[in-house]
């Protein structure tokens, strides 16, 4: 995971509105990544942006449903669109994580909140197909060869855990397949596991190393669409190379997998890991290092680095606190080791409300470097469903940036972070709140909006900039007129202040820079040179990026 790769270059011309003046957003120039330290942007495939008006409605699925719970519109061209117009890229983002793109249910499911249809990508009816309201295998091909010819990574959402609800469109698969219950209870490690997630939610039989059929609803489906001998074939092919039993946790894998050797996604997000048993994700990091492998063998033209793929994975609760073994209660399991690259961090929200900046980066950096050693943390602020994001009223974007973009570990920016969307719909029901779509109005028009967004982009274009930031080692330098700490890895050193004076500034640089060496702080995009292990100058900026020139 140590590789050079020399992107992007560009000057980027936005307003600054973090002061009142207009100045430019300095040159980015992504030099090295590294999963630890990256910056990915998590996205409602159907609520980000519509690229394509003629795929909003299939399946007649038309039915009114409660507030946020339908298809709006959003789909793989239009994350491409905006990949097209730099967004991202602007955005210091080289990672973007799309929900599942998958086939959905094709009937809706009213659970308390409403009627609601698969819209969030996580009701699977065919695992094999992309659902036509998120797009075409061609789209997904564009999706990611423009994004890695702009450096970034794309993630797709792996369920293997359960099926979409039961409808009159879809039936239940069969009971070889799925178990209908009982419901999850939560209060230990079997009650969390052998169970449905929630009522009308059929739990795969993970454990099962049966073999069984395929569904007759997916044989008939495969039929009518043509593809059905292709599809048994590429079956008797995996199940001859692997070994596997025909059991219905190794089919989900297999069609899993073929979205890497196919368009070679970078990694996947994974889906409710701690309600399925451990060995499977050890088991689904084997097919996807191979399936991978394959891709890179067989694309060398294509390939964007040497990068393994990667996994993160939803353990619902998990905290870096935990270190490596998350406690059901009754048992402590390990989900890291020969499984995942790291998991997603629900703490970070509550230590940036609890905690100073100094010993947030105190704690993460002394874990990460530490217990976690070569593994890594995804940190988020907000996220889908999460009724308790850091900053609900959205009263603290700028803290929330430099909380989410400068504490160590990989950073996740939920759609509309960085544009304050809203997260208080009227008329909504639990998570719909938040999940409307995103703001474009709000960015390309109002004024208090470009002066948040333009200081997400500062943050985010140092972090994709810096490894160093979110994977190097921490080090405080000073903790007065503001707090001041460097960051280095391997070759990478950086400087960073905060809560810093307006105005004239001096800042003690000696532990990382030279005597005479020229720096460059890019948050007020100004050169300057050390002297007497400092650099002084004045900026109307309370925060300081300081990097070598």
């Amino acid at each position: 995971m140590k590789n050079i790769i020399f992107i992007i270059s560009l000057i980027a011309l936005i307003s600054c509105k973090e002061t009142t003046s207009t100045k430019k957003i300095a040159k980015m120039e992504t030099k090295e990544f590294v999963w630890e330290g990256a910056n990915i942007y998590f996205l409602l495939t159907d609520r980000f942006n519509n690229g394509d008006t003629s795929n909003d409605i299939n399946f007649d699925r038309t039915k009114e449903t409660g507030k946020l719970r339908g298809f709006e519109g959003g789909d793989i061209k239009g994350i491409t669109q905006k990949i097209k117009e730099g967004y991202f890229t602007k955005l210091g983002i080289n990672a973007i994580w799309m929900t599942p793109i998958v086939e959905q249910i094709h009937g809706g499911v009213d659970e308390g909140t409403g009627l609601s249809y698969g819209f969030h990508g996580y009701w699977t009816r065919d695992w094999s197909k992309i659902d036509p309201n998120f797009g075409t295998k061609e789209d997904l091909k564009e999706l990611v060869t423009i994004a890695h010819k702009n450096g970034i990574r794309v993630l797709l959402d792996a369920v293997i855990n359960h099926t979409g609800p039961v409808t009159s469109k879809d039936p239940v698969w069969p009971s070889d397949w799925v178990r209908t219950g009982p419901q999850c209870s939560y209060n230990n490690y079997e009650n969390t596991v052998s169970c449905t997630l929630v009522k009308n939610l059929p739990d795969i039989k993970t454990e099962s190393d049966e073999s069984v059929a395929l569904p007759k609803e997916l044989i008939a489906k495969w039929k009518a669409e043509g593809r059905y001998k292709q599809e048994v074939q590429e079956l008797e092919e995996f199940f001859a190379r692997t070994g596997h039993p025909r059991a219905p946790r190794f089919y989900i894998m297999k069609w899993l997998t073929d979205y890497i050797t196919e368009f070679g996604i970078d990694g996947y997000r994974v889906d409710t890991v701690k309600h399925t048993e451990e060995f499977v994700w050890q088991e689904f990091k084997q097919e996807c290092d191979y399936a991978f492998a394959e891709y890179k063998k067989n694309n060398r033209d294509k390939v964007l680095d040497n990068n393994n793929f990667y996994l993160v994975g939803e353990v619902y609760n998990y905290a870096i606190s935990d270190g490596k073994a998350f406690n059901f209660g009754n048992k402590k399991v390990n989900y890291f080791d020969k499984a995942f690259n790291s998991l997603i961090n629900f703490e970070i929200k509550w230590n940036a409300k609890q905690m100073s900046e100094k010993d947030v980066f105190h704690k993460y950096d002394t874990i990460l470097q530490n217990g976690l050693k070569g593994y890594g943390v995804l940190n988020y602020m907000t996220s889908h469903d999460d009724g308790q994001p850091f900053d609900k009223e959205r009263k603290l974007p700028y803290k929330t940036a430099t909380m989410l973009l400068l504490t160590p570990g990989t950073s996740q920016v939920y759609y509309g972070d960085e544009s304050s969307r809203n997260l208080t719909i009227k008329g909504t029901v639990g998570d719909a709140t938040l999940r409307s779509f995103m703001n474009w109005d709000d960015i390309n028009n109002n004024e208090e909006t470009k002066n948040i967004l333009n200081y997400w982009q500062k943050l985010g274009q140092f972090r994709a900039n810096h490894m160093a930031v979110g994977a190097g080692k921490h080090e405080l330098i000073s903790e007065e007129n503001g707090l001041v700490f460097s960051r280095v890895r391997n070759n990478d050193k950086v400087v960073i202040g905060l809560n810093l004076p307006k105005g004239n500034k001096e800042i003690t640089v000696s532990s990382i820079f030279e005597n005479g060496e020229k720096v460059n702080d890019f948050y007020s995009n100004q050169t300057l040179e050390v002297k007497d292990g400092k650099v002084r100058f004045s900026s109307k900026d309370t925060v300081v990026l300081l990097e070598k020139k």
